[in-house]
């Protein structure tokens, strides 16, 4: 059975706008999602689905690829790091599907740049990010209390984390929803506070994480590491590390998005007489590359499928060779009678009195 359209998934046109796929989204995950259909595994298999879809058409890179027809491969979305939860928390907000059902704090996102060569930005490798964060407390789990400790339900705001409250105004009286301040708005009361962390929950720490580079980067291409950033404390979700990449500069190369260019200089014999040059290469070795007689200045040679791997795609770009021809500023007695021979041959006029 052929795989069916994410747009016929989601159940819009082709031409729907980013908010159309958003809402229709929502829509199919609320009546689909496993928590509300548990045990149904067609339910399941329609969630999955209509994410999957999602997951394509919101980003516009995706989705112009989708529609060009190349794969567009999403690995495993409902595994890892963050995954769906983290594309569910894009959707419907921290509460998630359902809505907030505590008052923990989401940890902050943490954002560290990572340097790598060109070589590696073409073909992916992997790289090591080191960065200061907090990380849940190794002591109470991340709970802010100390081990034995009573943790109970706070008796003003129900665990709810806010509370109702009556306000007298020109108007008469108001209601209005405020922190409860017997909790501070978490929910919950401990009977004594954990000694590593002071009941925060979390402690400071220093992080290194192997972040996999995909082929084709290039500088500020930020890749998300979801759950890795500073920790929510006292049971909080988790924010996420974004990982910003910096591509060396290489001499031998000038990038111009999936395409290099390399300049190389020949002489006038070379370039009247036809020549040969050894072109480097991403890879590390070299190529021989044919430069016929009569070539002229800023001449350019394409080798096709030398440049650098397309992001997302297995592609590559072009090596762009930019011949240029050397003009000696400077010539010897004996070269200069050459080229006074070779004017005379050709019927070209020299005023520059020869040499003495």
């Amino acid at each position: 059975m052929a795989k069916r359209s994410y747009y016929d998934v989601l159940g819009v046109g082709q031409d729907a706008s980013t908010e159309q796929i958003k809402k229709a989204f929502r829509r199919i995950a609320r009546e689909t999602h496993p928590d509300t259909n548990p045990g149904d595994a067609d339910a399941e298999a329609q969630f999955r689905e209509a994410a999957e879809a999602y997951e394509v058409l919101s980003d516009t890179d995706r989705r112009s690829r989708y529609d060009r027809g190349d794969t567009v491969d999403l690995g495993d979305l409902f595994s890892g790091l963050g995954g769906i939860d983290d594309l569910l928390r894009s959707v419907f907000g921290d509460g998630g599907l359902f809505g907030s059902r505590s008052r923990a704090q989401r940890g902050r996102d943490v954002l560290v740049r990572v340097e790598v060569d060109l070589f590696e930005a073409a073909f992916g490798g992997e790289a090591v990010a080191e960065y200061d964060t907090r990380s849940n407390c190794a002591v109470c789990d991340g709970s802010g209390a100390e081990p034995g400790a009573d943790i109970h339900t706070c008796p003003d705001c129900g665990g709810a984390g806010q509370v109702r409250v009556q306000q007298r105004s020109l108007l008469g009286t108001m209601m209005s929803v405020q922190t409860c301040p017997t909790c501070r708005g978490e929910g919950s009361l401990i009977s004594e506070s954990c000694h590593e962390c002071a009941g925060s929950g979390s402690v400071a720490d220093h992080m290194s994480v192997s972040v996999e580079i995909p082929a084709g980067v290039s500088t500020g291409t930020r890749l998300r590491l979801g759950g890795r950033g500073e920790s929510g404390g006292r049971q909080g979700p988790p924010g996420d590390l974004f990982v910003e990449v910096s591509v060396r500069p290489d001499e031998r190369f000038r990038r111009s998005e999936s395409d290099l260019y390399h300049a190389a200089s020949i002489g006038i014999a070379e370039a009247t007489l036809g020549t040969r040059l050894d072109v480097p290469l991403i890879e590390g070795d070299t190529m021989s590359l044919e430069v016929p007689a009569g070539t002229q200045p800023s001449t350019t040679f394409r080798i096709r499928g030398r440049g650098m791997t397309v992001l997302g795609r297995r592609v590559r770009g072009d090596l762009l060779v930019v011949v240029d021809v050397e003009i000696p500023t400077k010539v010897t007695v004996e070269e200069e009678d050459l080229l006074r021979n070779w004017a005379e041959l050709r019927d070209e006029r020299i005023d520059r009195p020869a040499q003495t």
